[in-house]
């Protein structure tokens, strides 16, 4: 990235790196401006911006004759800190490549999770750097959210992020009505003397502590994602009217002739996407992917602009959906009802009997739906069954499979998983939990809008006039090798291969594997590995490709109702077919970063749901037995998925029998430090719920057979029915299981 392009928060960086690397000596802003490589006089403003950041921060200081120099001394760095359950601390040095440093509990301070700080390198265990907090220079947060205890006369609120190990006082003057047993959001205050608890001012009551609702709006807040929208944006969306009318329709193409069709889970309200199919004369076959226009409602620097930038995504907890736009536009105006005029935004592809795409068009449209699917009406059809426009589902359904095929065969991973879904009664308490299996209905959908990205992602590539004019992408990075190597290992010890590979290969050895363990027991945690070996897709202005898909160039256009990029995506493409000159890099680029960390927010708390009431379900089954397998390790315990239910809890090393157990990170393995016994990913065991924790949303199990406390408080033991954890440490020892592969290569 050149630095003319480079964001606000890279100058930042960058400038800092090159005060720090100049030592006590220091440097002036026209050597900096020289060596970032700023040569354009009118662009020092970013230099001198930059400066003054830092220098309000307190991470660089002023000297003689105009020279920067950075706070503390060599031994000092500067990064974020994550806390981990055990109260210590990592910070990863804000440099590339920069190493992890290790803060023991009693170094941290001040710092809470996500805080950036300035630590002092203190030394360390073998390699391993160790580092003392020094100052906390900056909050992730100041809101949290937690339980209120009354605690020796005092009121203290417990938050339920577990990585918020200290409890915050409430004085009595800011408890604003709240009461033992009440879940809150404080406010904290001044905290510099880590000696001193934290303090906290509640800012608002949530409801008791329990109740499904407030359970939720408290994830909600947890994750600083908002829990309704404001009067002003609710009427605004309420004075918009419908967009469809006579001289907006005159502007468009008209596909309403065309037969349309829309297929989505059967409780969905907002239907973003449709899609179209003709036979054209010549015999080849026009398929439509047809956008809701949002952009055509939601107008940039409109209070409902804002609302949904800010907001960035829609959120889906257990139970609900939190939309990124009022349901009168999500729901209503934008959402593609069948037998309704809706604006949308299209790409209309030519392909022929083998999907090869003969021509495109991109543009404003407006579409009628035909028909409604369910994803289960639309399997039925492909399994065989009659239906309204069976022709037509069946013919999207054979190109959609050329069309994954082909993808696949040039290198796209094959590792989509399965959602955990609930059976909630009517107070929301969790009666079931279930898997969700997708199918082909759902991948017919799925390559159409994977076709609709890449293409639009591809015309915006090709437009090289003044320069590939900016734009948003969706990238996915590569692999990181050393978790590959651990999925090689797992992989090892059940008897598969994943090959040795590189770049475009690799893709192709990980299918294979998948393809190896497909309904085999240990397929789950194989493909969860896998998904964790990858790095996470993001939205930027750079085009890096995207890995996962093996695509070059590749955006998200489909889903602008609840995705804020596919709304500034249709906006760039709507300026650039009518020959826009470039857009502003920067602004994408900020709107990008932040919409990438709302993704991850978001999805954060859509698993906090799922965790929480994973754990209401096993609350009531405290003593019960159930079989597992290895889904986790790490220096604190191991982590268990029961197979009936897809809950997860953990096993303490502490907890283990026999003898004292260490995690082996090189290894990747969990063992008796006297006995040898190992404990690995994907090993079968039987465990029994010991203790469920509502306000941490974590569940602690026993080895089967260990001693633990029942539901009715008394001590019991069970037969230890443990399998595969090897107690040489062989897992190649095992017998051959009737019904797998064969041998074990």
């Amino acid at each position: 990235m050149s630095p003319r392009t480079a964001s606000p928060d890279q100058i930042v960086q960058d400038v800092l790196a090159a005060i720090r690397s100049s030592g006590h000596a220091g440097i002036t802003s026209q050597q900096l401006a020289l060596q970032l490589g700023i040569k354009d006089k009118n662009q020092r403003y970013r230099i001198f911006d930059a400066i003054d950041l830092l220098l309000d921060e307190g991470r660089i200081e002023s000297g003689k004759k105009g020279r920067y120099t950075a706070t503390g001394g060599k031994d000092t760095q500067e990064g974020a800190i994550d806390i981990i359950s055990s109260g210590a601390g990592y910070v990863r040095l804000g440099v590339a490549g920069g190493e992890d440093v290790y803060v023991q509990q009693r170094d941290t301070g001040t710092a809470l999770h996500g805080d950036t700080v300035v630590i002092k390198l203190v030394g360390g265990r073998g390699s391993r750097l160790e580092g003392k907090v020094v100052k906390v220079i900056k909050r992730r947060r100041t809101e949290f959210v937690g339980t209120l205890h009354k605690h020796q006369g005092r009121m203290i609120l417990v938050a339920d992020d577990q990585r918020i190990q200290r409890p915050f006082v409430i004085p009595a003057a800011e408890e604003n009505g709240g009461t033992e047993g009440d879940k809150a959001i404080i406010e904290l205050g001044e905290w510099k003397d880590a000696r001193d608890e934290p303090r906290g001012k509640v800012l608002r009551i949530l409801g008791r502590s329990g109740e499904h609702n407030v359970e939720m709006h408290a994830i909600l807040a947890e994750f600083g994602l908002p829990l309704e929208f404001p009067e002003s944006v609710l009427r605004a969306s309420e004075d918009i009217p419908s967009g469809a009318t006579l001289d907006e329709i005159s502007k468009r193409r008209d596909v309403r002739h065309i037969p349309t069709l829309t297929i989505d889970p059967d409780d969905a309200k907002d239907l973003d996407d449709a899609l179209s199919v003709r036979k054209l004369e010549n015999g080849n076959w026009e398929v439509g992917i047809h956008i809701a226009d949002v952009s055509h409602y939601v107008r940039p620097g409109t209070v409902l602009d804002m609302e949904a930038a800010s907001r960035a995504t829609s959120v889906y907890l257990v139970d609900r959906v939190v939309p990124m736009l009022p349901e009168k536009l999500s729901n209503d105006l934008c959402s593609l009802h069948a037998d309704t005029d809706k604006l949308s935004f299209s790409a209309i592809f030519e392909l022929d009997d083998a999907a090869r795409i003969k021509s495109e068009w991109f543009g404003r449209t407006v579409m009628r739906s035909r028909r409604r699917f369910a994803y289960a009406e639309a399997q039925a059809i492909i399994d065989g069954a009659e239906g309204d426009y069976r022709n037509e589902v069946l013919l999207l359904h054979r190109l959609a499979q050329v069309l994954r095929k082909e993808r696949i065969a040039k290198g796209a991973l094959e590792i989509g998983g399965n959602e955990v879904k609930f059976k909630l009664d009517e107070k929301g308490a969790p009666l079931g939990v279930y898997e969700k299996v997708m199918g082909p209905a759902n991948w017919l959908i799925e390559e159409f809008m994977l076709l609709a990205n890449k293409r639009v992602a591809a015309w915006v590539g090709k437009q090289k006039k003044n320069g590939i004019p900016p734009f948003v992408y969706r990238v996915h990075d590569l692999p990181d090798p050393e978790k590959i190597d651990q999925l090689r290992s797992l992989a090892r010890s059940f008897g598969y291969n994943l090959a040795q590979a590189d770049g475009q290969d690799l893709p192709h050895a990980i299918n294979q594997l998948l393809k190896d363990v497909s309904g085999k027991e240990e397929e789950n945690i194989i493909k969860q590995v896998a998904i964790r070996s990858m790095a996470k897709a993001v939205y930027s202005t750079e085009n890096i490709g995207h890995y996962g898909l093996a695509f070059e160039h590749y955006t998200h256009f489909t889903s602008p109702i609840r995705r804020y990029p596919d709304l500034l995506v249709h906006r760039a493409l709507a300026h650039y077919l009518a020959g826009g000159k470039p857009l502003d890099r920067d602004e994408l680029e900020l709107s990008c970063k932040h919409s990438s960390r709302m993704e991850k927010q978001a999805s954060d708390a859509e698993r906090a749901s799922i965790k929480y009431k994973q754990a209401e379900y096993l609350l009531a089954r405290i003593g019960q037995t159930f079989e597992g397998i290895v889904s986790g390790l790490t220096s604190w315990g191991i982590y268990v998925e029961l197979r009936e239910n897809k809950c997860e809890g953990l096993i303490g090393l502490r907890e283990l029998p026999g003898d004292v157990f260490r995690f082996d990170k090189e290894r990747y393995c969990v063992v008796g430090q006297r006995t040898g016994r190992k404990f690995r990913l994907g090993d079968e065991l039987e465990v029994t719920i010991k203790a469920v924790d509502m306000d941490r949303r974590a569940v602690d199990f026993l080895l089967a057979g260990e001693t633990m406390i029942t539901t009715s408080g008394k001590f019991e033991r069970r037969e230890n029915r443990s399998r595969k954890a090897s107690s040489k440490g062989s897992r190649n020892e095992r017998p051959q299981k009737k019904g797998g592969k064969g041998k074990r290569r």
